[in-house]
Formats: C-alpha cells, sequence, structure tokens
C-alpha cells in the first residue's frame, strides 16, 4: 500500500474534507474491484481516528470530498445532502463549444435497473479552438464549464454531458474515444478532467455557512493552459 499524505483543506471537531487526487476511491466496493489504496483508510490513518463519507465521489474524479468524524455528524450531513441543502460545484473540460448557459434534465438508470431523475446546471466559463482535426473538421474545440448537480445519481455529470454531445475529456467509458485518444498521445493526459471544486452547506452543530474549496490537481491546470482555457 502506498504511503502519501492527504491534502486536508477543512477540519472541525464534526468534519474533516480533502482534496482527493484522480483515481483514489472514496471506499472498498464491488463496482471497483480489489484495489488496494482507498481514501477512507489513507485519512483514517493520516489523522488517527475513524472516519465516515459522507457522500460519493468518482474514483476517477478529483475534488472535495467530506468524511464526518463521528456518525451523529454523519447522520446529520447525510439528512443534508437528501434534502438537496449542500450546493456542489464542478469545473470540467469538455469537447465542443457549450452554450453560456444550460439546464441537462435527463432521468439516469441505475446500477439496479432504476430509472431516476436527474437535473444538471452549468455554464460556460471558457472556450477554445486549436489546429488538430477532429473527424470532418479541421480544428478541434473545448469548452471549460462550471457545473452544478441538483441531483447526485451515479455518474451523472459524465452522462449528462455525454447525452448533450459535450462529453468530458478523458472520461472512460462515457466519453469520446477519439478525443481521449488525441490528448493522450499529443499531451500525455491519462485522467480525467473533471474536478469537484467546492461545496457549501450550512454547519449542523456550528449553525454558519460553511464553503469548501479545493484547488483543481496539476494537470486541470496543465490541459487548460495548453488549450488557453481561461481556469480562474
Amino acid at each position: 500500500m502506498l504511503n502519501l499524505e492527504l491534502e486536508i483543506i477543512y477540519q472541525d471537531d464534526y468534519y474533516v474534507a480533502i482534496n482527493k487526487p484522480n483515481g483514489l476511491p472514496v471506499h472498498k466496493s464491488s463496482y471497483i474491484g480489489n484495489v488496494e489504496n482507498y481514501a477512507l483508510q489513507w485519512l483514517r490513518n493520516q489523522i488517527g481516528q475513524k472516519v465516515y463519507p459522507c457522500h460519493r465521489l468518482d474514483s476517477k474524479t478529483s475534488g472535495v470530498l467530506l468524511f464526518a468524524l463521528n456518525p451523529e455528524a454523519n447522520k446529520a450531513m447525510q439528512e443534508l445532502f437528501m434534502e438537496n441543502k449542500v450546493q456542489k460545484k464542478y469545473l470540467a473540460i469538455v469537447r465542443g463549444h457549450t452554450e453560456e448557459t444550460g439546464i441537462i434534465d435527463y432521468p439516469l438508470t441505475n446500477e439496479n435497473g432504476k430509472t431516476q431523475e436527474a437535473l444538471t446546471h452549468y455554464k460556460t466559463l471558457s472556450q477554445a479552438e486549436i489546429n488538430i482535426p477532429s473527424g470532418k473538421f479541421e480544428t478541434s474545440r473545448y469548452s471549460l464549464v462550471e457545473v452544478s448537480p441538483q441531483t447526485g445519481r451515479m455518474h451523472q455529470i459524465r452522462k449528462h454531458f455525454a447525452h448533450i454531445l459535450h462529453p468530458i475529456i478523458g472520461d472512460r467509458p462515457h466519453g469520446c474515444n477519439k478525443q481521449n485518444r488525441i490528448f493522450k498521445e499529443k499531451f500525455g493526459l491519462s485522467v480525467m478532467l473533471l474536478h469537484a471544486s467546492e461545496i457549501t452547506f450550512l454547519h449542523p452543530f456550528l449553525n454558519t455557512e460553511i464553503k469548501i474549496k479545493a484547488n483543481a490537481p496539476s494537470e486541470f491546470s496543465r490541459i487548460s493552459k495548453l488549450l488557453e482555457l481561461n481556469f480562474m
């Protein structure tokens, strides 16, 4: 097992949040198979106490991941998530030029075959066009978007942007294989460009608004600069 230190970006007597790196699962699960390293174990060992994950984040997605420090705090935060009282923001680099703002209202089917409502809001922060042929086009276009999912379905953002034909760069299996190959061969990219940048909630015990931000990983920043996307 690797012995790396997680970046803690928030901590109080009830909660602790990390900036999860790409490729690190939150915890053991049958969905991701047998993995040796996961955030729950790393954080527990790092701070020397048991932690409880308050929400899910894809292993391929980087960014804000919140844990509770006791069962009571976990229950309170789970209720906030279920009541849609936690505001989440993500950053993503996608294929094509997206609309200035948009709402993706498209039901998704979960792993048990149940169809659920799913709603995602987004706004375009920056756009780029580079001289790399793409299909019948002489150039390739990309957008940096800020995403606010209103629901929390599995792979919701990934599936929703694929649905509107603006797949996230580096996403497998929901993304574009041709684009993923271009980014791997020309830019050496091996991660997905989706980052959980911020969560905001009213603290259940301190009764104050908490806003937790996570800086994007180096690969996200590097590709943004290469594409001349206005990152911030």
